[in-house]
């Protein structure tokens, strides 16, 4: 009798189990309220309602999601996928963000009726039992918001027949989330996601308690521990049993300080020679940089320490490294021990100031120099250079001198050097010199204090017996030696750039080498070669650093660039610890900023450096102050007579250029030519590599005396044409071209002219301004008014060329600069009346 009110169980059966859940429900109503809620809810019961008849779904039970069985695993996928989308529409006409998780699965399952009675107090119609549907309420509490998962069966069949779908199932995106654990469940299983794009995560759903990713035993959090606990154990016990020698992070071109070598013998001859032996033979290292001393004076003075009185200890010595990017300090000492001399060498790391490692060398007083050759080959050794490169080295007492006398003269004079005393340096090396004759560095060291006071010609017999020590100099040295030669002695533009940039190039941070390598280029009208190659020594280590960055601005503002070259000014003079110079004034001039350049002027002196003078005459003379720049050009010219003659040539042309521009011609005529033989005679005669210097000024005198209406005698064109043959130097061949057109335009002849000035365009020169000048005057006479103005604008485009081109020592400023005023001045009014005086036209431009 009772048996017959229980509910009848069907046959198990095939079934796809979908399980949904609206995420944040109970947030939703609370949000919306009551009412609001429930006609959401109403429209969402309509949403279901539909997609139940659309996709053959039974609807099993719901509160805050539903279970839904499904005769196909695709139609479950398909509700599943209307779904989502349909709370998408649905919340965004109301406002609010609807989302979903869904867990799609197949399986057997056994379901009943419930009595009508059960029903009738609240029972469900229909039950459905069976372990399909606690897997399909595990993935989707697994599940993310929007995200469609499944089991590894409902994927395949699913997948197999979403063709069905159309379109739409070919954009489906499916993806595998790897294999999961499920509570209750002993066999992993695979889980995977699929849904259309936008709205599917596609991201790796969540561990929970009763849903973990199944991972190897070794992958565990206990096992990880584990793990880690034992690889760190193994370590430590490694750590102690292969404990190397300290070390320091020493890369190849790295910086040292080498502090002040610590003499326990209490012999004081010992003191500064052993030092300077250990500099010279640490030196020829091309993988080690050693910090120079005029570096170290120079960052001493910024800590306000006196560089005359400091003794630079390990901790003064390593604050000077950490300021000068250093990465160590090298601390040397010599000591008598048991009748021998002990020499050692402490690496010091200036970070903390301890000793990373110590290198030692004995001596039974056979040969000191010996001794410290090995004690350095053993630091560059330990601080990583390879064996091979070190053995390339002079030995030290080859490139150095056995007599410690003379050796520590050499040492004082290196100090006397490094506080730019050279007079006294010079005295020094001298003593050297004296104390042994085949000493060559010593001979370097007095070409070094002549050139650096540009007294070439008193330096030449220093270098010639240099040249023949030059076996007995260190390799740098005699590089720098052969492009100091191939300077003076030689073709500079044929051979000494050469030089100069195979030094750079084999010891970049030997700063000598790109430093003379773009004052060469910049000297050659190649001003972005010289302006790029300044980056290669405008290192914080360069003591010199300010020359690299007067060079740019110098560069710059020859290629137009007021600001920037403004800047390099700014920064050279902030680094050089001097005032605004001639060059800075030039650039505002060159800005077109007159009152600001001509007060900049004002604090310049003439008596302080002569070679203001060239912006002294040329900047009033640009601003329209004609009578200022024609006082300031006779008294420069008359202040000229005792300087050496490449200033007296270069300022005395100069000045006959603005005299003869701003309408003095009658003041310069009887001048011209006599100063061009003269300047013709000192070149004939030079030693002192200013050949290519004096060309260029007598060519510019010769300029002069065409613009003049005179006749050049025909040996000073033979003279200027063979000089200009035998240097081969860019510009010399551009001036020489301009004079031989000048001539064949005076003579008639402008077509020809031109065709010259084309072809000397045409060799891939830098720009020359006065061709541009020549080839203007040229096309003018030959009436092609049109080219003639389009040159015109280009010279007045070129303000700051015309005070930069660096041709013969500067001597073309004057005449540049009143071209170019003169060309703005007239602007396109080329093709009326005869050209107006220059002066006159500059004065009424202003």
């Amino acid at each position: 009798m009772n048996d017959a009110h229980q509910p009848r169980l069907d046959a198990p059966k095939l079934r796809t189990l979908l399980l949904t859940d609206l995420c944040g429900s109970t947030e939703l109503v609370e949000k919306l309220g009551d009412s609001a809620a429930a006609e959401l809810f109403r429209e969402h019961d309509h949403l279901v309602l539909k997609l139940q008849r659309q996709w053959r779904g039974r609807l099993i039970d719901r509160s805050d999601g539903m279970l839904l069985l499904f005769e196909r695993p695709l139609e479950g996928l398909g509700f599943a996928l209307d779904y989502a989308r349909g709370l998408r529409e649905l919340g965004k006409a109301h406002g609010i963000r609807l989302q979903a998780r869904a867990g799609l699965h197949v399986g057997e399952v056994l379901t009943w009726r419930n009595s009508e009675e059960a029903v009738s107090i609240g029972a469900k119609p229909v039950e459905v039992e069976g372990l399909a549907k606690p897997m399909a309420a595990r993935l989707m509490m697994l599940a993310r918001p929007d995200q469609i998962l499944l089991s590894a069966v409902a994927e395949s069949l699913t997948r197999r027949a979403a063709r069905e779908l159309g379109e739409r199932g070919e954009r489906l995106l499916w993806k595998s989330h790897g294999r999961w654990r499920f509570k209750g469940v002993p066999m992993a299983q695979e889980v995977h996601e699929v849904g259309e794009i936008g709205i599917a995560p596609l991201r790796s759903p969540r561990n929970s308690p009763k849903a973990w990713r199944d991972v190897p035993l070794w992958r565990r959090p206990m096992a990880l521990a584990a793990e880690v606990a034992a690889v760190a154990a193994i370590c430590v016990v490694a750590w102690f049993a292969t404990q190397p020698e300290p070390a320091i992070a020493f890369a190849e071109r790295d910086w040292v300080v080498v502090a002040d070598m610590r003499n326990l013998t209490g012999e004081s001859v010992l003191d500064d020679s052993l030092e300077q032996a250990f500099r010279i033979s640490l030196e020829q290292s091309r993988y080690v940089n050693v910090l120079s001393d005029l570096k170290i004076r120079q960052t001493l003075a910024l800590m306000r320490r006196d560089p005359n009185a400091s003794v630079l200890d390990r901790q003064l010595a390593s604050e000077v490294a950490l300021r000068d990017g250093a990465r160590a300090v090298i601390l040397p000492t010599v000591a008598s021990v048991a009748g021998q001399t002990h020499f050692s060498i402490e690496v010091v790391d200036p970070h903390s100031q301890a000793t990373v490692y110590v290198v030692n060398e004995r001596n039974d007083g056979s040969d000191m120099l010996a001794s410290l050759d090995r004690l350095s080959h053993g630091l560059r050794e330990k601080l990583g250079e390879a064996m091979r490169d070190i053995d390339r080295s002079a030995p030290l007492p080859k490139v150095a001198t056995s007599n410690f006398d003379a050796l520590r003269a050499y040492a004082l004079a290196s100090k006397h050097y490094a506080r730019r005393q050279f007079a006294e340096a010079r005295q020094y090396f001298q003593q050297s010199i004296n104390l042994d004759p085949g000493f060559a560095l010593a001979y370097l060291g007095v070409m070094r204090t002549y050139l650096s006071t540009a007294d070439n010609q008193a330096a030449l017999p220093y270098l010639e017996k240099a040249k023949e020590l030059r076996s007995s100099l260190p390799p740098r040295d005699a590089l720098y030696l052969d492009a100091w030669t191939a300077e003076l002695e030689g073709q500079p533009w044929k051979e000494a750039r050469a030089k100069w940039d195979m030094l750079a190039q084999m010891y970049p941070d030997y700063f000598a080498g790109p430093a003379q390598s773009a004052w060469l280029d910049f000297g050659n009208g190649y001003f972005a070669s010289a302006r790029r190659k300044t980056r290669q020594f405008d290192a914080s280590q360069n003591p010199l650093r300010d020359i690299a960055f007067e060079l740019r601005g110098r560069a710059l503002l020859a290629e137009e660039k007021y600001g920037e070259a403004r800047q390099a000014f700014l920064q050279a003079e902030q680094l050089g610890g001097y005032g605004p110079n001639r060059r800075h004034a030039a650039a505002l001039a060159a800005a077109g900023d007159y009152p600001a350049a001509l007060a900049m002027l004002d604090g310049l002196k003439l008596d302080e450096s002569l070679t203001n003078g060239f912006e002294m005459m040329a900047i009033p003379f640009d601003a329209g102050r004609l009578d200022r720049a024609r006082d300031a050009a006779r008294k420069i010219y008359a202040a000229t007579d005792d300087a050496p003659p490449i200033l007296r040539y270069g300022l005395r042309v100069s000045a006959l250029s603005i005299l003869q521009a701003s309408g003095s011609k009658e003041e310069v005529r009887p001048r011209l030519l006599p100063l061009v033989e003269e300047i013709l005679q000192a070149a004939g005669t030079d030693r002192n590599g200013s050949r290519d210097d004096l060309a260029m000024m007598a060519m510019a005198a010769i300029r002069l005396a065409q613009r003049d209406g005179q006749r050049i005698p025909s040996r000073a064109f033979a003279l200027v044409e063979r000089l200009a043959d035998e240097s081969a130097s860019p510009p010399l061949s551009n001036m020489l071209a301009v004079l031989q057109a000048e001539q064949l335009r005076l003579q008639g002849k402008p077509g020809e002219a031109v065709e010259l000035l084309e072809e000397a365009g045409s060799k891939g020169n830098p720009d020359f301004l006065q061709r541009h000048v020549a080839m203007r005057d040229a096309l003018r006479d030959q009436g092609r008014m049109e080219e003639a103005a389009k040159e015109n604008r280009w010279l007045g485009s070129r303000r700051g060329l015309a005070y930069m081109e660096p041709y013969g020592a500067l001597v073309l400023q004057g005449m540049n600069v009143s071209d170019v005023a003169l060309a703005r001045s007239q602007g396109m009014g080329l093709a009326g009346s005869p050209e107006p005086p220059p002066g006159r036209a500059v004065a009424a431009a202003r």
